[in-house]
């Protein structure tokens, strides 16, 4: 069954070009983010996509202006994928979260 879904994931991100590597890219220079981490949620198909977003443009902006801001700047990519669900910080908050704070 792997085997089935590991090659539908790749016919899916050959048709679309959308990757975690290219979601990252396209975060880091459209947002300056300072860490972006990619998880394919999808079991395969590289559909469904859920990140971790640092970046000091979240600052001052409710949460709610942060996924917009990144569904702005991926407005393609994301019309072209069943799910996303970004999860954003400013680099502050990414400190204190890691920090257990």
């Amino acid at each position: 069954m792997a085997a089935n879904t590991d090659a539908a994931a790749e016919q899916t991100q050959a048709s679309t070009g959308i990757t975690p590597a290219t979601l990252s890219r396209t975060l880091e220079q459209k947002l300056s983010a300072s860490h972006v981490d990619i998880s394919d949620l999808s079991g395969g198909c590289g559909q469904m996509f859920e990140a971790i977003i640092v970046s000091p443009q979240f600052a001052s902006k409710t949460t709610l202006a942060r996924h917009r801001l990144v569904n702005g700047v991926l407005k393609e990519e994301i019309a072209a994928i069943h799910a996303w669900t970004p999860k954003c910080f400013t680099p502050e908050e990414w400190e204190r979260k890691k920090g257990g704070g």
